[in-house]
C-alpha cells in the first residue's frame, strides 16, 4: 500500500519506460537483422544492424537528456542508466559481430553461430516482452523473465564453449579463419551474456520495488 501511495503521489514520468522499451524491440530487432545472415549478404546484415545500433544510440543519448533534466524519476536515475547502458550493450555487440562478417568477409555462418544467433533471438524476445512489466509494476513476471533469460545464458555459454574448443582442435582449419570465427563467436556469446545482466537487473529491480 505505501508504494501504491508513493507511486500516485510522484509524477508520471511514462517516457523512462517508453524508452527502455524502444530499447528493447530494438535489441530484438537487431538480432533478428543479424540472423539473417543465413541467407543474406554479409553487407547487407551489416548495414541493417548498423542503422538499428544508430536508433539505439539516439534512444540512449534522450535517456541522458531526460535523466539530466529530471530531479523525480520513476526509478532510481542509477538504475535507469544501468539498465539502458546493459541494453545498448547487447545492439552494439550484435552491431560487432555483423561488422566481423562483413569486415572478414565470412561467407556464411558456421552451425555455431547460427545457434547462438537464434539463443540471442529467443532472449531478447523474452527481454522485449518482459521490459514493459516495469511500467505495469508486475515484478513476478520480472522475475520469471528473468529465470528463464538465464537459463538460455547458460545453454549459450555451452555452445559457445563447445565451438571454441572444435575451433582449436580442428586439424585443417586456417589460422586466420579461425581468428575470424573465434571474433565473431565472442561478440555474439558476449551479447548474450549482457542479456544476462538486463536479466538481473529485472530482478534486482522487482526486489526493490516489489
Amino acid at each position: 500500500m505505501l508504494q501504491g501511495l508513493i507511486r500516485w503521489l510522484l509524477p508520471r514520468e511514462d517516457h523512462y519506460y517508453d524508452m527502455l522499451e524502444e530499447l528493447a524491440r530494438l535489441g530484438n530487432d537487431a538480432a533478428v537483422a543479424l540472423a539473417a545472415f543465413e541467407s543474406t549478404p554479409a553487407a547487407t546484415v551489416q548495414d541493417t544492424v548498423q542503422v538499428i545500433e544508430h536508433k539505439a544510440d539516439d534512444v540512449v543519448r534522450r535517456m541522458e537528456d531526460a535523466l539530466a533534466r529530471t530531479f523525480v524519476t520513476p526509478l532510481d536515475r542509477e538504475d535507469l542508466h544501468r539498465l539502458t547502458s546493459e541494453l545498448d550493450d547487447i545492439i552494439d555487440l550484435t552491431n560487432l559481430t555483423a561488422r566481423c562478417y562483413g569486415l572478414y568477409a565470412i561467407s556464411a555462418p558456421t552451425p555455431a553461430m547460427i545457434e547462438l544467433s537464434k539463443k540471442l533471438i529467443t532472449c531478447t524476445q523474452m527481454i522485449r516482452e518482459t521490459v514493459p512489466s516495469l511500467r505495469a509494476h508486475r515484478y513476478t513476471v520480472l522475475l520469471d523473465g528473468g529465470r528463464k533469460v538465464r537459463q538460455l545464458e547458460k545453454e549459450g555459454d555451452a555452445i559457445y564453449r563447445k565451438a571454441i574448443s572444435d575451433l582449436f582442435s580442428a586439424a585443417s582449419i586456417d589460422f586466420r579463419d579461425l581468428l575470424k570465427q573465434k571474433e565473431a563467436l565472442d561478440h555474439l556469446e558476449n551479447a548474450v551474456d549482457h542479456c544476462d545482466n538486463v536479466a538481473d537487473l529485472l530482478a534486482n529491480l522487482a526486489v526493490k520495488h516489489g
